[in-house]
């Protein structure tokens, strides 16, 4: 029997931006204080464009995504369910307010798990700002879990 609901190649996208006010709030909630994500003058005075979108809101942004993508019924319209098991992220540029950003993850693996009830779907992602560059490169590993039809 073929329990496959993922197909290799998948896409994930997703655009937005984040104000200010909205980077700051996460920040709080996540306990991050730096400065260069609450003023715009401390992100200027260490050498930001602008207020900076924390590491931590662009990474659960990624995450959440793959949360949603993969609870949603199948290509078959069966229900699935998912587990993430391993993510990994490179920052490698700032992302700024007011920018658009592009989020987006890749299915580049599916592998079977009978012990697991369910496939290993592993995952490449990133989060591109306006002028195309990459801010954070990413890699991931989900369980993913059908319905039996």
């Amino acid at each position: 029997m073929n329990f496959h609901n993922v197909e290799v190649g998948e896409h994930l996208e997703a655009q937005l931006s984040f104000s200010p006010a909205q980077i700051s709030h996460f920040a709080q909630l996540a306990g991050d204080e730096n400065p260069i994500h609450h003023d715009k003058g401390a992100a200027l005075a260490a050498q930001f464009a602008n207020v900076v979108v924390s590491g931590p809101q662009l990474s659960s942004r990624l995450m959440g995504m793959t949360a949603t993508h993969f609870s949603r019924p199948g290509k078959d319209n069966r229900e699935r369910s998912m587990l993430g098991l391993d993510f990994r992220f490179r920052f490698r540029r700032a992302a700024y307010a007011d920018s658009m950003l592009q989020f987006t993850w890749e299915v580049v693996a599916v592998r079977h798990k009978p012990a697991l009830r369910g496939d290993l779907v592993f995952l490449a992602g990133r989060v591109r700002d306006a002028a195309g560059e990459d801010a954070v490169k990413a890699v991931g590993k989900v369980l993913v879990r059908s319905a039996l039809a």
